[in-house]
């Protein structure tokens, strides 16, 4: 949606298009709703390659900074992945990484992120709790200091790539609040349930932790200390995955209107039909609108702004209620064909779909803002 990319973005996202046009078709991701895991581990490294998940990593890490504007730069790949329905753990992957360089790592946690960024090791972050719980004002999984080990126990739910994952990141509270610590996906006392999704290419999965015993390096940062990096966190993965919604619709959009152009009736394109160009433009206007919201959402988290977090949860309550009106009235347009197996306008819904449920609901972000507001109100 940007209009002031740069030549380096421009030739990210005209790369990572090219790419996935190439190696992602549309009969390739219908192949694998069959399949366990939704991508290979060969892919994986194919698209780490690519260098797309280490826009948002520091350069001391082995990041790669085109702007300045790392969420931005990550976004441009979030729109591309949403516009191909994409395979692959990029979400959780950028915000597990995220949270060890925003911490103050040991060398454990330093050696692991190379091998992240080169798609050797498969992460994912655990966050939300049973009950659609996103806040972790209401988590139960908690952290304790036993010793000189760390025990965790209590179980995470909607958690990506959770059964294809070598690392968990994983949130939890401590009795000096929040913690986030890393812990082996093998590691004694887990369990990992997979799930099905309503998205074809994406897995999630229950992950249950028993009395974990972890050493004290596992700990990112110190006990306690990690509530702004949570928030942050949830920040980032809220405008990427708004980026992402918004890039799949907006091929959904494209390619209706191309059916619209073949589709006759009455001797004429029912593109052509004024009343029907009116409902399109209108959904034009909301296209760019999310696009812009997202904007302005990614531009308050890179600039650090007070008004960030406000801003992700209007982006998601925005993006994700027009988002799921847009996919239902082009499957009107297209005579309800796209509600069939054989046309590809379901793939894309689905997609929509989840999305508006993960990180939580337009409801959800709205009562956010709305709480934002009435604070600053009584202040």
């Amino acid at each position: 949606m940007r209009f002031d990319l740069n030549e380096d973005q421009e030739m990210l996202r005209d790369a990572a298009r090219r790419f996935l046009e190439a190696e992602c078709a549309l009969a390739r991701v219908r192949q694998m709703e069959g399949e366990e895991h939704g991508f290979t581990r060969t892919w994986w490294k194919d698209v780490s390659g690519m260098g797309w998940t280490s826009l948002m990593a520091p350069e001391a890490f082995g990041g790669v900074s085109l702007s300045g504007n790392a969420a931005q730069d990550t976004a441009i790949v979030a729109e591309e992945l949403g516009r191909a329905v994409a395979p692959g753990p990029f979400l959780p992957t950028v915000l597990a990484l995220d949270a060890i360089v925003q911490s103050d790592v040991t060398k454990v946690h330093k050696d692991l992120v190379p091998r992240i960024l080169a798609g050797e090791v498969v992460a994912a972050w655990a966050f939300a709790e049973a009950g659609n719980r996103w806040d972790p004002a209401t988590f139960e999984t908690s952290l304790e200091s036993v010793g000189a080990d760390l025990v965790l126990r209590g179980s995470k739910w909607y958690v990506e790539a959770g059964a294809e994952a070598d690392a968990l990141v994983v949130t939890a509270r401590s009795a000096t609040g929040l913690s986030q610590v890393i812990v082996p996906a093998d590691a004694k006392g887990i369990t990992v349930v997979a799930g099905r999704s309503l998205d074809l290419a994406r897995r999630f999965a229950q992950v249950r932790f028993e009395d974990v015993r972890l050493p004290a390096e596992a700990l990112l940062g110190e006990l306690g200390s990690a509530t702004g990096r949570v928030v942050r966190q949830r920040q980032l993965a809220v405008v990427l995955q708004c980026a992402e919604t918004n890039g799949a619709v907006e091929r959904a959009y494209e390619f209706t209107i191309d059916y619209m152009r073949e589709r006759f009736a009455f001797g004429r394109p029912i593109a052509s039909y004024q009343a029907l160009k009116h409902r399109l433009a209108d959904m034009l206007l909301w296209i760019h609108s999310s696009m812009a919201t997202t904007d302005a959402a990614l531009d308050a988290f890179d600039r650090g702004a007070a008004d960030a977090g406000r801003l992700a949860s209007i982006a998601k309550a925005y993006v994700a209620k027009k988002a799921t009106e847009i996919m239902c009235d082009l499957t009107q347009l297209t005579g309800g064909i796209a509600v069939t197996w054989e046309h590809d306008l379901h793939l894309f819904k689905r997609r929509v779909a989840v999305n508006r449920a993960v990180l939580g609901t337009p409801e959800q972000h709205r009562r956010c803002v709305y709480a934002t507001l009435q604070a600053r109100e009584t202040a």
